[in-house]
């Protein structure tokens, strides 16, 4: 059962208020929206650093959006769990013969409303290649990829760009990260080669 913040109404409308504010005094803004869809993986990048927490929060409560995160299941237990579930935490467990990507698979699949939220790098560090586990969870449970693009330089989050994958995980990769090419994050120096613009 999805019981994360925006189905509380009185407090979504203040959390919402809030995000706005934070949001203009830090001088961020976010541009678009979601796409009406009931199910869909979201990517966001670059990731650089831990107040990507803090921007994904502000974002998530200006678009009332009620998005999930995957976390250890064992930041679900006692006495933070619920928190963590409220916020949109998912819990999968490593333990399990069964791999993250086909827990998250099964979860949206089974569920009338799933919007999953990935950082594809993985890492507040810089890195050389973007993990591919987003793709294929999305690709397992039939569901679009829609992008959050963080761009630092701007003080911006762009969201709502939609990407329907094919067959051709390689083209699929080279078009989503086409729409991050030349995008910094909060630290540049540890965005992603991927994300830097190509040499002239």
């Amino acid at each position: 059962m999805n019981t994360t913040i925006f189905n509380t109404p009185i407090l979504s409308q203040i959390l919402y208020l809030l995000a706005v504010l934070l949001m203009r005094v830090f001088g961020w803004r976010v541009e678009g929206g979601l796409p009406d869809l009931p199910k869909f993986v979201m990517i966001g990048a670059p990731h650089t650093s831990n107040w990507d927490f803090i921007l994904f929060l502000g974002t998530v409560f200006q678009l009332k959006a009620n998005i999930r995160f995957m976390g250890k299941s064992e930041l679900f237990r006692p006495p933070f769990g619920g928190f963590f579930r409220w916020c949109g935490g998912y819990p999968v467990d490593r333990t399990k013969s069964q791999g993250l990507v086909e827990q998250m698979v099964q979860a949206i699949q089974t569920s009338d409303q799933f919007h999953l939220m990935i950082t594809p790098e993985g890492t507040r560090n810089k890195v050389n290649e973007w993990k591919r586990g987003f793709y294929h969870i999305a690709r397992g449970a039939a569901v679009p990829v829609v992008l959050a693009v963080l761009d630092g330089a701007q003080k911006t989050v762009r969201v709502g760009q939609l990407v329907d994958l094919t067959e051709d995980i390689e083209a699929d990769m080279k078009r989503i990260q086409g729409y991050y090419r030349g995008m910094v994050g909060i630290h540049p120096h540890r965005t992603s080669e991927l994300s830097h613009p190509s040499p002239s």
